[in-house]
């Protein structure tokens, strides 16, 4: 007989009775696994959404403008449309929960590097697009709205993947 501490999970406070374990087991697994409501509501979640919403302005901004440059407006309309892109593809994942289901990938890695190489590209795009917009209001406005969602893709990395320093002490050889 084993006199172990153990842990039984209910799905109700401790005050009332405890459902049955089939009732507790099919409603957990058909709506918690599903999606993950938090998310949406998260400070990661609200700021993809403001990413995405911000380089969509962008590219439609630039997109119904006269253009000065070709190659530069085309430029930020490929790096706009891929970066918001795969902003949605990394919501998606955590909105349905898919990185715990395909393991073999390490999904903080990649989009990590997602946003250090689109923030990037992101804010070459915006730089180019503000030099070459001559003054046009909807040009102007989409450099204005990817230095923006540029802002926002660095806030993600800073609040999602900040990088400690640890400095060991050497007091015991002084």
């Amino acid at each position: 007989m084993s006199h172990g501490a153990r842990v039984i999970r209910t799905g109700v406070s401790s005050g009332g009775p405890a459902a049955p374990p089939a009732a507790t087991a099919s409603s957990a697994g058909s709506d918690a696994e599903l999606m993950d409501g938090a998310y949406f509501r998260s400070c990661a979640g609200m700021l993809k959404v403001a990413q995405m919403i911000s380089l969509l302005v962008g590219f439609i901004s630039v997109n119904n403008s006269p253009w000065t440059d070709y190659s530069a407006y085309s430029y930020f309309q490929i790096v706009a449309i891929c970066d918001l892109v795969m902003i949605l593809f990394f919501y998606i994942i955590h909105i349905f929960r898919i990185y715990r289901k395909l393991t073999c990938v390490s999904w903080p890695l990649a989009e990590f590097l997602h946003y250090l190489i689109g923030t990037i590209l992101l804010l070459i795009a915006s730089i180019v697009a503000a030099s070459k917009s001559y003054n046009f209001t909807g040009l102007v406005a989409g450099a204005t709205f990817g230095f923006l969602a540029t802002i926002l893709c660095v806030l993600s990395i800073w609040s999602s993947y900040k990088v400690s320093c640890i400095t060991q002490s050497t007091s015991k050889y002084h």
